[in-house]
């Protein structure tokens, strides 16, 4: 199968006008899950296991382009998850780092760095280079942001390996995996921040927020004003298990400071919020006039399927803000940022996807961009 080439930096999604995009990750299919247990059994080899991803990744590309999606991924279907698989497998980690807690009581727990160098076991473009090989139509690429990654650098320190020194590491390691995937052809690559909404819950003073946008602004500062057109940044308030673990913060906490970063896209959810128009009056208000805005027209979490007319409600709502050639619609998040999170189904991702698809075309309809 034939893979579209990349387009010029910058340039407009293959949807013209009014482009729409997932977020990245897809429920992975019961047996690929299975075979991820057996592998780690012992029972299963990797070339087995390497068969079922393929197998996966294969039957998410094809799914994703019968929605009439033109921007698709890779459902993330070979990802431990969106924030762990650059360190996957490293040697040098300790299983006692940060720990995110959720609404609904559960809580993830990321790894804590016992030694330097810090390097990247895996780059977004491996992910990318598989599923190019069975895209008709143009795939972008997630990555993890560097601040979230600096959270793996404990308090205390650690001896012979100052923080200085991994914070030099992460940013080149980031800049490889970005660079890499805009090289790869990706048509986008997309930094999911997830943690910057967080971040106001751990530390209201905002410092810590203020640390992570000049970290993340670091490693975009690498890149020409062209490439960066290409680069978009995803926040939402969580999403694992039909939880979030920052949906309480409120959003006029958080946009002026996310609109400081230099990127020319940027995903905001927004279906699942309770004052969807109070969101898009600060949007107005504060994102950057070069940038595109994808709004969230499908909450993942929400276990029933908007219809299209639904979406094309909410892409008019947002339109009423928002000028047309800067708006784009996306789903929320992610439908399982965490590769065993089982709480919605393929099928149910799908047709939410589908919807989007849809109803975004009916709203360009209305709008007169189709």
């Amino acid at each position: 199968m034939s893979r579209p080439e990349a387009g010029t930096p910058g340039s407009p999604s293959p949807q013209a006008l009014l482009p729409t995009e997932p977020i990245g990750s897809i429920p992975r299919p019961p047996e690929l899950l299975e075979g991820i247990q057996e592998r780690s059994a012992g029972r299963l080899s990797e070339e087995d296991l390497q068969l079922l991803y393929e197998s996966a990744i294969r039957d998410t590309i094809a799914r994703f382009e019968a929605t009439g999606s033109q921007v698709i991924t890779d459902g993330e279907q070979a990802k431990p998850s969106f924030a762990t698989y650059p360190i996957a497998g490293l040697d040098n980690l300790m299983p006692d780092g940060v720990t995110i807690p959720f609404a609904d009581g559960h809580a993830r727990q990321l790894p804590c760095l016992t030694a330097g160098p810090f390097r990247y076991q895996t780059h977004a473009g491996t992910y990318l280079d598989q599923a190019r090989k069975h895209a008709s139509v143009a795939v972008k690429q997630a990555v993890i942001a560097p601040s979230a990654l600096s959270l793996l650098y404990p308090a205390e320190g650690i001896g012979g390996y100052p923080r200085e020194a991994f914070v030099e590491d992460l940013v080149r390691e980031s800049e490889t995996d970005i660079r890499e995937c805009l090289q790869k052809g990706a048509h986008r690559v997309q930094i999911d921040f997830t943690e910057a909404r967080l971040s106001i819950k751990l530390d209201p003073s905002k410092q810590l927020l203020k640390s992570f946008i000049d970290l993340n602004n670091t490693v975009l500062g690498k890149f020409t004003a062209d490439e960066r057109a290409s680069i978009g940044i995803h926040t939402c308030p969580g999403g694992d298990f039909d939880s979030t673990h920052s949906l309480d913060v409120d959003y006029a906490e958080l946009l002026p400071a996310l609109f400081e970063l230099d990127a020319g896209a940027f995903y905001i959810q927004l279906a699942s919020e309770p004052d969807r128009r109070k969101v898009l009056r600060l949007i107005k208000d504060h994102a950057p006039k070069h940038s595109r805005i994808f709004v969230g027209v499908i909450d993942p979490i929400d276990p029933r399927v908007e219809t299209p007319e639904e979406v094309r409600d909410r892409v008019l709502e947002a339109a009423d803000y928002l000028p047309v050639n800067r708006l784009g619609t996306c789903d929320d998040c992610g439908f399982s940022p965490f590769g065993d999170d089982t709480s919605t189904s393929r099928e149910t991702a799908f047709a939410k996807i589908a919807a989007r698809v849809e109803g975004t075309a009916m709203a360009a309809r209305h709008l007169g961009v189709a």
